[in-house]
């Protein structure tokens, strides 16, 4: 496949008739337009199926509740393309892993097991019931449980993702890495430390409430395009929105509603971002530090003139717990080096507490800018801290907003997709279904790609996902892959983790989102949660492509009775009507009391948060102030640059929809490296020129990729940007969070050179 290359810039704002013609586009291409049409006129409605790109929440008043990233991910798993077992007669293993990306998940639909055969290096046919018997023996075969590792996807559903920890719970271990691990563990562990509750406090409709929005290290525009209604609404209806992002991206700049015809055949479009800040990568924290340290001064101002003061001292003193050491380290902290660390101006973040400290209701929202560094734990808890000076937690219009990725990532820690479970939940599993669970801590993502380097994992099962892509340190990953004894993936396409099988390996076909699940007992609808904790019935209405495709719910329910038997829970009954699931789920997980009855509920139900009531899970029973002091540097290494890597626009995770970048200004290719201008020039290059990117790091391994485009942009002098998973070689496998273990993938710390000239070719 050719594309076409150019780097030409977009002047146009976020959604209008770019994002429709490319929605138009995507829907034609998966060569069932009707079908997709219909499909997504049903997608985040009620009877209908929830998207199974972002988690963002459905506001349910639209005509039609999709974005243009929802729609390519619909139409990408829609499409009448498909492989059999023909296509890996006519490839081997070695030569698909030659094919980019894009390539792979371009071929459709996965439609049959397949199982590896090393001899040949081909993926051959296999049935149900034998791949299903070659899991079972491989576990059987194990030494001790923890040979074993669950990776779990974030589009996993609530029920499948239940019946994958409570079957791997009865084998005995706890090794459940998921893509959580990778991307907001921060979020969930700093606000359990602080508030008690690992998820945001907010619902939805508080966008409209709200007097100022502040925005962290995310780009809505690409990553969950629907937030950007909200945003535009809570800006109509009055309210501040600050960004702080390192990147200037067009959809926090303007936005044309594709729902207002005009907005769509005009140059009409309404701003997001009233003030914007493009702080240093990892200056996040030294940024809401400084805006703290300006807060505070104009507080005890305030007191010494004999004025009120500007906290919320009622909330504080009843709710709170840590704030004057809190004060101490702010006190501590020099404006010199919050606006070092922070890349923006004592002007530039007093300008930003005003701006706060003159608004009543106020949310903090945030994504991967802040929860991908090895500090983010402590920015997570940063934000916290600004919040609570406020009060702004459990008001209408006020409170934190964590911006989940994929669908249902929340749901399935929800559901107990947890290396490190708590006490209640496996209390509760212990209770009803008569087994003693494992206690010990199991393995996040990290650990179970050492664990495999190792040699000490025998089977490793992935329900969703592509670990091959999604993990740092790519040539690393897939040697860890190809150790084990097996690899099952459940699939809904080719994806690059299939190219390095273990010793043994399986494919797993698995349906989407979008199409009818029908059981022994009738159709099955699933559920999913969002970021807003609202817990939503989910029913696909498009056939199948082959009868030979099963749920991801029956192909768990399947390998449990192989290994297990039916004796003690009878699985398959329960794949044959997912009601008993939810019955299950209603007996063990806090807040799903009569579930049933409540998928009935038009829009979902809300779980509700505790902290947003006030009542706090934290050791003091209060809300707790953190004092960290701010990292002395934000990498462990020096280096000339920090490199952040990201998706383009036509991506969704490691989802390749196609090679543009249209809000950035990139077409037809992915290999490149966004720059500040005047870097550019200090190195000798100019725009267009390839270079080399290395990693500086302390362990004597050489990471590096070449041959990546210059291009010029709005980034800070010393940051650079580029797409995932092509620059996931330069990361560390060893640097990750403090606290989270999450990969530093938004702080690598890199050195750049020009390419040099391919041996044997002449330039001209």
């Amino acid at each position: 496949m050719k594309f076409k290359t150019a780097i030409k810039p977009y002047h146009a704002a976020a959604g209008g008739w770019g994002s429709l013609e490319a929605t138009t586009r995507f829907v034609f291409d998966s060569k069932r337009a009707i079908k997709n049409l219909r499909n997504l006129m049903r997608m985040n409605k009620a009877k209908g199926f929830d998207c199974p790109g972002c988690a963002w929440g459905d506001d349910n008043k639209s005509t039609f509740s999709f974005c243009e990233n929802g729609a390519k991910a619909v139409t990408w798993e829609a499409t009448r393309r498909h492989i059999t077992a023909e296509f890996f007669a006519r490839h081997t293993v070695s030569a698909l892993r030659k094919q980019s990306d894009y390539f792979l998940e371009y071929q459709g639909r996965l439609t049959e097991p397949l199982c590896y055969n090393p001899e040949t290096d081909h993926y051959e046919a296999i049935t149900w019931q034998d791949a299903f018997a070659l899991v079972a023996s491989h576990i059987r075969a194990m030494d001790n449980p923890n040979q074993l590792e669950l990776y779990t996807s974030g589009r996993a559903s609530n029920e499948a993702s239940y019946l994958y920890q409570v079957f791997g719970r009865m084998l005995g271990t706890n090794n459940f890495p998921d893509c959580s691990n990778m991307c907001h563990e921060a979020s969930g562990s700093g606000l359990k430390r602080s508030i008690g509750v690992g998820k945001g406090t907010i619902r939805l409709d508080d966008f409209d409430k709200a007097n100022a929005i502040f925005v962290f290290g995310q780009n809505p525009g690409t990553n969950h395009p629907r937030m950007l209604h909200s945003l535009r609404h809570a800006a109509e209806n009055g309210a501040r929105i600050v960004t702080f992002n390192t990147l200037r991206e067009r959809g926090l700049e303007r936005f044309a509603d594709p729902q207002k015809p005009l907005e769509v055949v005009t140059p009409l479009a309404g701003n997001i971002s009233s003030m914007y800040y493009q702080p240093n990568l990892g200056g996040d924290m030294a940024a809401v530090r400084g805006m703290a340290k300006a807060l505070l001064e104009t507080h005890r101002q305030h007191l010494k003139d004999g004025l009120p003061g500007i906290f919320d001292d009622a909330f504080i003193r009843k709710h709170t717990l840590g704030i004057e050491q809190w004060f101490a380290e702010i006190d501590n902290t020099s404006w010199d080096f919050i606006t070092s660390q922070s890349g923006l101006s004592e002007q530039q973040l007093r300008e930003a507490a005003s701006i706060w400290q003159d608004s009543e209701r106020v949310i903090c929202t945030w994504a991967m800018g802040i929860t991908q560094h090895k500090h983010s734990l402590d920015s997570v808890r940063e934000i916290v801290n600004l919040q609570l000076l406020g009060g702004h937690l459990g008001k209408p219009g006020a409170g934190l907003c964590p911006v989940r990725g994929h669908s249902n990532v929340q749901g399935n820690r929800t559901m107990g997709i947890d290396e490190k479970p708590p006490a209640a939940l496996l209390d509760s599993l212990a209770k009803h279904f008569d087994f003693t669970p494992p206690r010990e801590p199991g393995h996040n993502t990290v650990e179970a790609i050492e664990a495999m380097l190792r040699d000490e994992v025998r089977v490793l099962i992935t329900l969703g996902g592509n670990l091959a892509a999604a993990a740092p340190d790519s040539e690393r990953t897939a040697e860890a892959l190809s150790r084990c004894g097996l690899t099952v993936h459940i699939s809904t396409k080719m994806n690059r983790s299939h190219l390095y099988p273990g010793i043994n390996a399986l494919i797993l076909p698995t349906l989407g989102r979008t199409e009818e699940d029908i059981q022994e007992s009738g159709r099955q609808f699933i559920t999913v949660e969002d970021s807003f904790s609202m817990v939503h019935a989910s029913e696909g209405i498009g056939k199948p492509l082959a009868a030979t495709q099963r749920s991801e719910t029956a192909i768990v329910a399947g390998i449990a009775a192989a290994t297990l038997g039916c004796e003690k829970l009878d699985w398959l009954a329960l794949s044959a009507d997912y009601n008993l699931i939810r019955d299950h789920i209603a007996a063990t997980i806090p807040g799903f009391t009569d579930f049933n009855e409540k998928c009935e509920e038009p829009g979902g139900f809300w779980l509700g948060n505790a902290a947003a009531s006030y009542r706090f899970a934290t050791p003091s029973g209060k809300a707790e102030f953190s004092a960290a002091p701010l990292p002395q540097s934000v990498t462990p290494v020096d280096a000339p640059f920090i490199l952040q890597t990201l998706r383009s626009h036509d991506q969704y995770n490691t989802t390749i929809y196609g090679l543009d970048d249209r809000y950035r200004g990139v077409y037809g290719q992915r290999e490149v490296l966004f720059m500040n201008p005047d870097d550019i020039a200090a190195l000798g290059l100019k725009p267009g020129d390839d270079v080399d990117i290395e990693t500086h790091w302390n362990d004597g391994i050489e990471r590096k990729v070449t041959g990546f485009k210059l291009v010029s942009y709005a980034i800070p002098r010393g940051n650079l940007a580029a797409y995932y998973p092509e620059t996931n070689p330069l990361i560390p496998l060893s640097s990750f969070g403090d606290g989270t273990g999450t990969p530093t993938s938004k702080s690598v710390p890199v050195s750049i050179t020009a390419s040099q000239p391919h041996p044997g070719l002449r330039l001209v």
